[in-house]
C-alpha cells in the first residue's frame, strides 16, 4: 500500500523527549499503514508511545525521524483542510454555550461540514443539545467533544480514550455512534484501555509497548497467538490435583463449586473429564482473551 492510497502512513517514525536522567525514547521507528476505511484500535499500556503517535499524526508534534502523511498530506495540511476530526483527552467545552450552538460554531470554521441536526443525531445529543455546557454529565461531554471532532465530515477520525467519564450504557450509546460515523467508509483510530472496546468495534489492532509496535492484526489473528485453552465447568466434591492430572489439563483453579482448567489438548481433556465425571455440568471452552494477548505481548517487553 502507498502512502497516497492509505490514511496513515508512518515510516521509520521517532520521537524522544528529554528527560531528568537523559532523553526518553517515546516511540522508536515504527513502520505503520492504515487503510481507509479501516477502524483500527491503538493499545499500548502508560507510557507505550500511544499519545506521542497520536499527537504526531494531528501535526501537535514534529518527530524526531522518519515520515508520515495523513490522506496523502503532511499531518497539519490535512488538519488545515478539514480532513482530520479528533478527540482528545484535554480540553475543556466553552462554558454558557450549548451542544448546538458549539457545533454551529464549529462548523462554520469549515467548507464543507455536516449539517447541525445530523451531527446531533449521530452523537446521540438530541435531548442534551440546548443545555448549557457546564450542565452536562461527563458522558454528555464526551459527546459533545465527538460532535465537535466530526463535524467537519472528516475522513480521517482519532478519538484518544473517548469512553473516560462515561459509564456502561452512555460507553454503549457512543460506539454505535462511532460505527455509524466508520460505516460511511472513514477511517477511524482509537485509543483505548477498555480492552473489551476494542475486541467488539475494531477491525485491527496495533499493541505498543516502549515506543514499539509489538503486534498488529485482528483481534483473532491475535488472540491465536497464545496457545492453550481452558475449560470452565460446576463440579463439585472432587480435588483439584485429581483434575488437574487428567490427560489434556496443564492446572486447576477452584472457586467454590466452579472449576477453570487450564489446558494444552482440550479436546482430550473434554473427552476425559466427561467419561469420568458426568455429572460435570455448564461446561464451557474458551480461548485466549484480548486481555491476555496484551499482558502476555507487553509484559515480554519489560526487559527492553
Amino acid at each position: 500500500m502507498s502512502a497516497a492510497e492509505s490514511a496513515v502512513s508512518l515510516r521509520a517514525l521517532a520521537k524522544s523527549w528529554r528527560g531528568p536522567s537523559g532523553p526518553i525514547r517515546a516511540v522508536r521507528g515504527i513502520d505503520l499503514s492504515i487503510a481507509r476505511g479501516e477502524t483500527v484500535a491503538l493499545l499500548g499500556p502508560n507510557g507505550a508511545g500511544k499519545t506521542t503517535t497520536i499527537d504526531m499524526v494531528l501535526g501537535l508534534i514534529e518527530p524526531d525521524a522518519g515520515s508520515l502523511q495523513v490522506l496523502g498530506r503532511s499531518p497539519r495540511e490535512a488538519v488545515q483542510h478539514g480532513l482530520v476530526g479528533a478527540m482528545l483527552q484535554t480540553g475543556d467545552l466553552i462554558r454558557n454555550l450549548t451542544p448546538r450552538e458549539l457545533i454551529a460554531m464549529v462548523a462554520s470554521l469549515y467548507p464543507s461540514p455536516l449539517a447541525v441536526d445530523r451531527v446531533i443525531e449521530l452523537a446521540g445529543l438530541e435531548q442534551a443539545s440546548d443545555q448549557r455546557s457546564q450542565k452536562l454529565s461527563g458522558g454528555q461531554t464526551q459527546r459533545v467533544r465527538f460532535a465537535l471532532a466530526v463535524v467537519s465530515d472528516p475522513g480521517l477520525l482519532i478519538l484518544d480514550e473517548p469512553t473516560v467519564a462515561m459509564d456502561v450504557e452512555a460507553r454503549r450509546v457512543f460506539w454505535a455512534s462511532m460505527r455509524r460515523f466508520a460505516s460511511e467508509g472513514k477511517t477511524v483510530i482509537f485509543a483505548t484501555h477498555y480492552l473489551e472496546e476494542a475486541d467488539a468495534n475494531a477491525d485491527r489492532v496495533i499493541l505498543m509497548a516502549q515506543g514499539s509496535v509489538v503486534a498488529d492484526g485482528s483481534t483473532t489473528e491475535l488472540k491465536g497467538r497464545l496457545s492453550g485453552r481452558q475449560i470452565q465447568m460446576t463440579l463439585p466434591g472432587v480435588a483439584d490435583s485429581e483434575l488437574a492430572a487428567t490427560a489434556g489439563v496443564t492446572s486447576a483453579t477452584r472457586h467454590g463449586d466452579s472449576v477453570t482448567l487450564a489446558c494444552s489438548d482440550s479436546d482430550t481433556a473434554i473427552r476425559a473429564l466427561l467419561q469420568r465425571y458426568p455429572e460435570a455440568r455448564d461446561i464451557e471452552v474458551t480461548g485466549a482473551g484480548l486481555e491476555d494477548v496484551f499482558i502476555h505481548l507487553t509484559s515480554d517487553q519489560g526487559g527492553r
